[in-house]
């Protein structure tokens, strides 16, 4: 994988008003080399319009991940997809999103919204080659992007948004590429804020009543940025050293959480902790300081702080709250801050040794096993797109 770039993806869905399933789907697959990116837009709504949407999303990501050209992707999607028995019709649109590692991107199109290419608040022209494949007509572009470059590929209910509400011809294209591009004006603008944006916006102009099923997907080209966490002391003492060692030859942000983890990593690096009594939240314990680490803080009731911070900014992050929750000056938010803004890979060095504490029954449940912790953060930076590395001692 390419050292200097990453390709952070999102995306958010709002069903049909009354529908219980989206008809319209989202499949991200990564490997050494890229990232690809499938909407697809099933025919009509509901349970049949769901089937359509991830069959053609599952068989295009699978196939094109594979190296399968666009010609072989559109006949097997065409010879797959079940006939609807009212239409008479194997339907289903899509966006293909193919962003390599080393800048390139390839871009299908099928009878969906254009993509809308922002940078820096500018709209960037695309230019497509047009082709057929089996009788469908196939829009196709290949182009480069540079780091702070975002792509935004998105289901017709977006464009729709609003029809015969708010707006007669509803949003358009043009207004929604329009609203997107000004927000990209804002470089620390993430891909999960420009999704949620975009959401809020549609369902704004539904009346809170989406006529459609629609789905927004982002992509922002970022710098690749590790943070590395040590938390847990070993089960085994001997490791000790083994451990502070392997943390600090990764490159990055480093984090230390926990007591008995920063007693080690002071008597490793022979460096000394400076303690703090300023709480600037009563249920967060306060930070140290050691020389070698970018933040030392508690252990478990911190990281499942960070963990709950966490959970509230990926569900919405363009709330006030979620987004105030990230500016507290508290261990939990510093972490939870660097971790969802800043970082694009995660490596976690994590000791199985018991720490008594967690096992008196009268703290918390949340207290009794750090793994648990750490599976819930895992998880969480898992489904937002990070790239999560763990090894344990």
């Amino acid at each position: 994988m390419n050292d200097k770039i990453y390709v952070d993806t999102t995306y958010k869905s709002l069903n049909k008003y009354t529908e219980e399933l989206c008809g319209d789907r989202v499949e991200i697959v990564k490997n050494d080399d890229c990232c690809i990116l499938v909407l697809s837009d099933g025919l009509g709504s509901g349970v049949k319009a769901n089937i359509l949407s991830t069959l053609t999303s599952k068989i295009i990501s699978t196939m094109i991940i594979e190296g399968s050209s666009i010609e072989d992707v559109v006949d097997t999607v065409i010879h797959t997809l079940p006939v609807c028995n009212v239409r008479n019709v194997a339907y289903s649109t899509f966006s293909i999103l193919r962003i390599g590692y080393d800048k390139e991107v390839y871009l299908v199109e099928f009878d969906s919204p254009g993509c809308i290419f922002s940078r820096n608040g500018h709209l960037i022209d695309i230019d497509y080659n047009i082709k057929e494949i089996g009788g469908k007509i196939i829009k196709e572009s290949r182009f480069k992007v540079d780091t702070g470059d975002m792509l935004t590929i998105m289901s017709d209910g977006v464009i729709y948004a609003g029809i015969g509400a708010m707006l007669n011809l509803g949003w358009t294209w043009e207004k929604a590429s329009s609203f997107i591009t000004k927000q990209t004006e804002n470089p620390a603008l993430t891909s999960a804020r420009l999704t949620n944006l975009v959401t809020e916006k549609c369902k704004e102009l539904y009346l809170g009543k989406p006529g459609d099923d629609t789905t927004v997907a982002t992509v922002k080209i970022i710098p690749r940025k590790t943070v590395n966490i040590f938390t847990g002391p070993p089960q085994n003492q001997k490791d000790d050293k083994t451990i502070v060692h392997d943390f600090l030859s990764k490159d990055g942000f480093k984090i230390v959480s926990g007591g008995i983890s920063s007693n080690i990593f002071s008597r490793v690096t022979g460096e000394e902790i400076k303690t703090t009594i300023e709480y600037s939240d009563p249920n967060v314990p306060p930070i140290a300081y050691i020389k070698g680490a970018d933040l030392v803080t508690e252990g478990v009731i911190t990281l499942q702080k960070t963990v709950d911070i966490l959970k509230a900014y990926f569900k919405n992050p363009t709330k006030k709250k979620n987004i105030s929750a990230l500016d507290e000056k508290h261990g939990a938010a510093q972490i939870a801050k660097v971790i969802a803004e800043e970082c694009t890979h995660i490596n976690l060095f994590v000791g199985r040794r018991i720490n008594p504490a967690h096992q008196n029954p009268n703290m918390p449940t949340a207290l009794n096993i750090r793994t648990r912790v750490i599976d819930d953060l895992c998880k969480i930076l898992q489904k937002a797109g990070k790239v999560v590395n763990i090894k344990y001692y």
